[in-house]
């Protein structure tokens, strides 16, 4: 096997893309390799070494080979995807599960022997055409605890770009952990592309995650949720990994919160997309660590976090000067920023959903020439960008970027926060009483209105556990239980908040402004440090008023009123009550192995309801 191994690398490499690969001393790698090389079959293969010189001819790549376009800012690029291929591919997305392993209804899956088979002949010469592109990335930092090495084969300059962009380096990791190297694989083909070099076999778009062997496959895609390996589709490695190591990967923001004395309190947070997370990450006056994702392991008696990516993939629907003025002015500026989805007009300018200005008459989209009023075959009128169209930057061009990005040991978390889309049930912002009621009734029973960031019918409420239920590979009710067990042990553990911007009033309007978050997270970062008290209710612990008055002042400049308090922070009844039935239901009737303690929890919140009802 070995001499085969090296007889494909040597023959399809070339001398000195093998000499880079040998460098690295992992058979186990250079076995992976051959394998899809020849499985691909791509004309010609190109190792990436981090070098300067190696990223910047995949970079220049992107543009060789029409999947990135120059626009009118310099370093700014423009990509599109197909019509159809917006979105995560969720019915496509499957665990590789072995015979008599069980996930539950609530995670999709797969027979991993049928689900392989099905995949490399899929991938069978797939690449002939194409330059097939081996990159080494690290998740999390480098050199460190959190440290888990990645090699990404793809054909697609693009989504190797999105990487370089994303991650942090990870030749040199390579190296330092030689042979021993525990390293996630994954392997990517956008498959046949037209004219517009977009994938146009999107009813063969597969994506299949197998952790026995820690491989992520991904084909006939390039919408960056379903061919970005090292991103969600990681997680569900890494989440697998975690299980039986006692850590925790999350769907989690990772932020400064800046107190008195120059005092910083770092908190991670859990949405689902389109909820707010990016724009909570990149609140002015504050610092960001990372917008997405998180590893979470004890030291001691503390909780240290780490992100695990270095860059943004975020929604740019509704960004704009106002609301979000950190990253308003990364997208304005020149320098390395790659956009999706959005329009583009013949002055090489762009234009989002919710962006200043005027839109545009006419431009380019993702569905080809664009004009006001277009429509797709089935009579739908076509937006200027897409609801779910992105931008990728690197973190380092942000100005409000936490000096410990990249801090082997992570960052102390002295809060925990949990957000979905929610119009009628939770207080824009209240602590759980403890480490435990909160996993349970903030994480645990996390719902949200599905968006525009996943295929299928938007406005549906749904339970998504933690943010996280669409990235499992455990079962949920084994997840919920490292959940609360992570924690449980500590004296202090972070706190733990609830927290919703989507509150409407009965004519639907909404009872927060987006700027509100703001004052949220100060007495979020004032709570951790003891320095105000609350209000207990049956849900939580809530704000007082005086205290938000004051913060109001402080931070908006604004005035708050007792009759805006009154509204937002009144608990709501029956609503709660529908909310626990709810969960219950679900988790008794589509989750095994649910720990009891979660039902006694959440039964214990419906008497304290009924009470204060009767009250």
């Amino acid at each position: 096997m070995v001499n085969n191994t090296d007889n494909i690398l040597k023959t399809k490499l070339g001398k000195e893309n093998y000499q880079k690969l040998k460098e690295i001393n992992n058979p186990a790698l250079n076995q992976f390799i051959a394998e899809f090389v020849a499985l691909g079959n791509p004309d010609q293969v190109f190792v990436c070494n981090d070098s300067p010189e190696d990223m910047a001819y995949i970079k220049e790549a992107t543009i060789r080979n029409g999947e990135e376009s120059k626009l009118a800012i310099e370093g700014h690029t423009i990509h599109f995807d197909s019509y159809y291929d917006q979105g995560r591919d969720k019915e496509h997305t499957n665990i590789l599960v072995p015979p008599r392993v069980n996930l539950g209804d609530m995670i999709s899956t797969r027979d991993r022997e049928a689900g392989i088979t099905e995949i490399k002949e899929i991938f069978k010469n797939i690449m002939q055409g194409h330059e097939l592109y081996v990159c080494f990335f690290c998740l999390g930092p480098t050199n460190s605890e959190f440290s888990v090495p990645c090699v990404q084969l793809t054909d697609s300059s693009y989504v190797a770009h999105n990487e370089f962009l994303l991650y942090r380096p990870g030749y040199k990791e390579f190296i330092r952990q030689g042979p021993a190297a525990r390293f996630f694989k994954f392997v990517h083909s956008q498959g046949e592309v037209d004219a517009r070099k977009v994938s146009i076999n999107i009813d063969k778009r597969r994506i299949y995650i197998d952790p026995e062997d820690d491989i992520v496959y991904s084909v006939n895609t390039q919408y960056g949720g379903n061919s970005i390996g090292l991103k969600k589709l990681a997680m569900r490695l890494s989440i697998n990994r975690c299980a039986k190591e006692g850590w925790l990967t999350e769907h989690m923001l990772v932020m400064g919160i800046h107190g008195s004395k120059n005092r910083v309190t770092y908190f991670t947070g859990a949405f689902p997309s389109l909820c707010g997370k990016t724009s909570t990450a990149m609140l002015d006056g504050e610092t960001i660590v990372g917008d997405d994702i998180a590893f979470l392991r004890k030291k001691g008696e503390e909780v240290r976090a780490v992100n695990v990516e270095k860059g943004m993939f975020g929604i740019i629907q509704g960004i704009n000067s106002k609301d979000d003025p950190i990253l308003w002015k990364a997208l304005q500026q020149p320098g390395e920023v790659i956009f999706s989805n959005i329009l583009v007009t013949e002055e090489k300018s762009v234009h989002w959903l919710g962006k200043d200005g005027e839109v545009p008459a006419r431009g380019y989209n993702h569905s080809g020439e664009w004009w006001k009023g277009k429509k797709d075959a089935k009579g739908k009128e076509i937006p200027c960008s897409h609801p779910n169209a992105r931008f990728t930057l690197d973190l380092n061009i942000l100005e409000n970027l936490d000096p410990k990005l990249d801090d082997p040991q992570g960052v102390v978390i002295r809060g925990i926060v949990y957000g979905g889309r929610d119009s009628d049930t939770w207080v824009p912002v209240e602590e759980s009483f403890d480490w435990i009621h909160g996993i349970v009734t903030k994480g645990a029973s996390l719902e949200s209105e599905t968006t525009a960031a996943t295929l299928g019918a938007e406005g549906i409420r749904e339970l998504n556990p933690m943010s996280n239920i669409d990235f499992l590979s455990i079962p949920l009710g084994k997840y919920i239980e490292q959940n609360i067990n992570f924690g449980a042990d500590l004296k202090h553990p972070p706190l733990i908040f609830g927290i919703n911007y989507f509150l409407k009033d009965k004519d639907g309007n909404y009872l927060n402004e987006k700027t509100d978050k703001k004052v949220w997270y100060k007495w979020m970062e004032q709570r951790a440090n003891g320095e105000v008290g609350f209000i207990e209710t049956p849900t939580g612990r809530i704000p007082k008023y005086g205290d938000l008055k004051r913060l109001f002042k402080e931070v908006l400049d604004q005035d708050y009123v007792q009759k805006d308090y009154d509204m937002q922070f009144m608990v709501r009844i029956p609503e709660n009550l529908a909310k626990i039935d709810r969960v219950t239901n679900i988790l008794k009737q589509e989750v095994s192995d649910v720990p009891p303690v979660v039902f006694k929890v959440l039964e214990e919140q419906k008497q304290r309801l009924n009470e204060a009802r009767e009250k």
